[in-house]
């Protein structure tokens, strides 16, 4: 009997896993020709939701879950769930319900035609403010205009990934992670699945403006050099108008004499170009940055313990 897993990373969803968990379990057995197991990974929580999965864990073997020792972000704690589930499928999704589960059984559907990352697409995107909303679609064109790979747009982390995906995200084990771009990266045979997401049924997001920055800078850089390019060619196009600027300067004062005047000019130039400078060494600065991160080659997550017990 195949098995099948689901991956439910969580950071305080003591709102959300009492109305997620039924819903899983009415999936389960309804479909009951498969062997399940939920596998929730407890992203450093402060609330009760460590101690609600337990209770979980006593009244239904089927779910297990994974203590990180503190907050390491969704990106670490989902790559804790791929390390630590059993499946010959994982599906991903998300504790809000925001991701439906009733699409479950479609993803499973086209798994066994033979398609090893069944993803599901946003139609709508629930409720969302409309600059979030426009951020996100400007981000996702610009990765890819930028990657040599086709990035997938309006679509998360909520997908079907059979066991061979599973075995090749696991070797990836940058500290700098971006794993929506990880799914397109690694490539296999890939089948979309249309829906329009919900709003969330408990709770807040937890993610800020700050973070989803700092997610999209970790997107850009994991994938593509173009930044670096920009400033490159931002660079040589600034070297040659100073050039011919110069040229322009010294002929007019050679040939006709006028004397060279503008000082107000002169410091906008220096203003402009020490700005120029300041951004290029920035760009460099954040992929010299990712750089050091990973030569210290520390884990991506530590695990306090798995099911209670100690970790593997």
């Amino acid at each position: 009997m195949k098995k099948i897993s689901v991956l439910i990373p969580c950071h305080n969803e003591e709102k959300s896993l009492p109305l997620l968990y039924p819903e899983l379990v009415k999936l389960m057995d309804s479909i009951s020709n498969y062997e399940w197991e939920l596998m929730f990974v407890n992203d450093g929580s402060t609330d009760g939701t460590l101690e609600l999965l337990r209770q979980l864990r006593q009244q239904d073997q089927r779910v297990n879950f994974v203590d990180l020792s503190r907050n390491f972000g969704k990106e670490a704690a989902m790559l804790a769930g791929f390390d630590y589930v059993t499946g010959d499928c994982m599906v991903i999704i998300d504790a809000d319900l925001q991701d439906p589960p009733e699409l479950i059984p479609e993803m499973i559907k086209w798994w066994e035609q033979g398609y090893e990352d069944v993803y599901a697409k946003r139609k709508t995107r629930g409720r969302e403010s409309w600059l979030r909303k426009r951020l996100s679609l400007m981000f996702y064109r610009l990765l890819q205009s930028s990657s040599r790979f086709d990035v997938l747009q309006n679509v998360g982390d909520f997908r079907l990934l059979d066991r061979s995906c599973i075995n090749a995200l696991r070797q990836m084990r940058e500290s700098e992670r971006y794993t929506k771009g990880m799914y397109s990266w690694i490539g296999f045979k890939k089948k979309e699945i249309e829906f329009d997401r919900g709003n969330r049924v408990a709770g807040s997001s937890s993610w800020s403006f700050r973070q989803l920055f700092s997610l999209a800078i970790d997107g850009i850089t994991s994938f593509t050099s173009l930044p670096l390019r920009i400033s490159t060619v931002v660079g040589f196009i600034v070297s040659m108008l100073a050039f011919i600027y110069m040229i322009y300067v010294f002929i007019k004062a050679l040939i006709w004499g006028d004397p060279v005047q503008g000082y107000p000019s002169l410091v906008i130039l220096l203003l402009f170009l020490g700005g120029i400078q300041l951004l290029s060494l920035g760009i460099i600065g954040e992929y010299i940055g990712r750089i050091y991160n990973e030569t210290k080659n520390r884990p991506d997550y530590i695990v306090r313990n798995f099911n209670d017990e100690k970790p593997l």
